[in-house]
């Protein structure tokens, strides 16, 4: 495993994050708690969540099959850095959403309360609310490390003008700010070239994207397909709305797709490793976020270290999936 600071804080993270959205509903606890044992083993040592994950409304069921692995002790929560997320409606009763100063402390006592820790290492607004301003948000956050329950703040989902806006608020108090943000970032979703990521790289901000293989769609999805005709189930069956979506982007960019897996095939590599290992090669990217379902996949994953993509595999990448360019250029003289 290799290791990289996060963003401009003292804080070493593994450059995969465990992403947890699948624990409670396409995975079982069980298989769970072996997938967080085995990515201790590989040496990921960030473990990322959000009090919305096991899609419950109200319950923080991910956050709570956590809390119960964490229990088991053995060192595992010295381990890990803990990291989960707010935003998200949790109740029908006004101010149980979004980023008052109110949600955030009930929030953080929730989140506490269900993975069974004191502290959580990384705390982060899981998008924008445009009604609170910077100023309400970090008086919070501040609150929440003086009282020792949170370490770090990271933010997910941010454009570059409010990572912008809350970076200077944060110096403007004295504080170190955000150090992490998380955003959608893969060879199909490169929109986050345009302004997030300079953004990230100007004030010191790691870089966690998510969604490295874009819903399985840079996972070899054109080969699963022949599979399928041929007898083998194709992953992803049972997720019928989710599956809805990346058929009708699949043959938006199915030409595209397909150069890809025939690039991969003269490699001799598999898609979804290339495709997280085009992610750890780009400037500004901490740590990949990927959310296995299984142990199996998990194992997979960590192959993206071993791939070797030279400079002209790096150029027909950019070849078949274009980047946006740098912004203002790309859409102005």
């Amino acid at each position: 495993m290799e290791f990289a600071n996060l963003g401009r804080s003292g804080l070493v993270i593994s450059r995969l994050v465990l992403g947890t959205d699948n624990f409670g509903t396409q995975t079982t606890e069980e298989d769970a708690f072996a997938i967080m044992d085995r990515a201790h083993e590989l040496g990921i040592n960030l473990i990322d969540t959000s009090n919305v994950y096991g899609w419950r409304f109200g319950e923080g069921l991910t956050e709570q099959i956590i809390g119960r692995w964490l229990a088991q002790g053995g060192g595992r929560r010295d381990r890990t850095v803990l990291a989960t997320k707010l935003y998200g409606r949790m109740a029908e009763w006004p101010n149980n959403s979004g980023l008052s100063a109110l949600h955030i402390r009930r929030a953080c006592e929730d989140s506490l309360r269900r993975l069974g820790t004191d502290h959580i290492d990384l705390y982060q607004p899981h998008h924008i609310d445009r009604s609170t301003p910077w100023e309400e948000i970090w008086e919070a956050m501040e609150l929440l490390k003086t009282q020792g329950k949170i370490v770090y703040v990271g933010s997910s989902n941010h454009p570059a003008w409010h990572l912008a806006g809350g970076q200077e608020s944060a110096a403007r108090r004295g504080h170190l700010g955000l150090v992490s943000e998380q955003t959608i970032y893969n060879l199909l979703e490169r929109t986050a070239e345009l302004e997030v990521l300079p953004a990230c790289r100007h004030y010191g901000v790691g870089m966690m994207p998510w969604s490295p293989l874009d819903a399985g769609l840079l996972g070899g999805i054109l080969r699963k397909e022949r599979e399928h005709l041929l007898g083998k189930p194709l992953p992803g069956a049972g997720m019928a709305p989710h599956r809805g979506r990346r058929m009708v982007k699949l043959d938006r960019h199915r030409a595209a797709v397909q150069a890809y897996e025939d690039l991969c095939a003269k490699l001799g590599e598999d898609p979804a490793d290339v495709a997280v290992a085009w992610l750890l090669r780009q400037p500004g990217v901490t740590a990949p976020i990927i959310g296995p379902r299984t142990v199996e996949q998990l194992d997979a994953a960590v192959r993206a270290f071993e791939v070797n993509l030279d400079e002209a595999t790096l150029a027909r990448l950019d070849e078949i999936f274009p980047g946006p360019g740098p912004a203002p250029e790309a859409y102005s003289w």
